[in-house]
């Protein structure tokens, strides 16, 4: 198992957060989406998983509500997935979100994702419904974990 260096960072990252977006998903996406989506919203976080000094992961979210945090993406290079950087990653969003005493923690995934499918499960996220994806014509699953203490 991968022991990562989990990094809280500010926007002079999103350069590289976007470089790592556009190696793990489709379509590929510039700076400027990104900024623009977290225009207006409160409390953004954004993580960067680094192996020896080379970021490997990601993540970003926001606040959807005063409650409720919202896991926006999280991303782990091919290469180095199956190591547990992503459960590093979500581990260090739960305790952020404990931090800043949020209740719960929400995402969205596509079912084809089945690898986030089952982490979500096994970090004890409770599918809580789906939703229409107009973009990409296809269900995502609406998952949601409480945060106890």
């Amino acid at each position: 198992m991968a022991d990562a260096v989990i990094d809280v960072v500010g926007p002079d990252e999103l350069p590289d957060i976007c470089a790592l977006y556009n190696q793990i998903f489709r379509p590929m996406r510039d700076v400027d989406s990104f900024q623009r989506r977290f225009r207006g919203r409160y409390n953004s976080l954004m993580l960067l998983a680094k192996l020896q000094d080379r970021p490997v992961g990601f993540f970003l979210g926001f606040e959807l509500k005063p409650t409720v945090f919202f896991s926006w993406f999280y991303g782990v290079l091919p290469e180095y997935r199956r190591q547990g950087i992503a459960s590093q990653l979500m581990e260090a969003v739960h305790e952020w979100a404990k931090q800043n005493e949020y209740e719960s923690l929400r995402f969205e995934c596509h079912n084809q994702h089945r690898p986030m499918l089952h982490l979500a499960i096994a970090l004890g996220y409770d599918i809580v419904g789906i939703r229409w994806d107009p973009d990409r014509g296809d269900n995502l699953v609406i998952f949601e974990k409480v945060l106890s203490g």
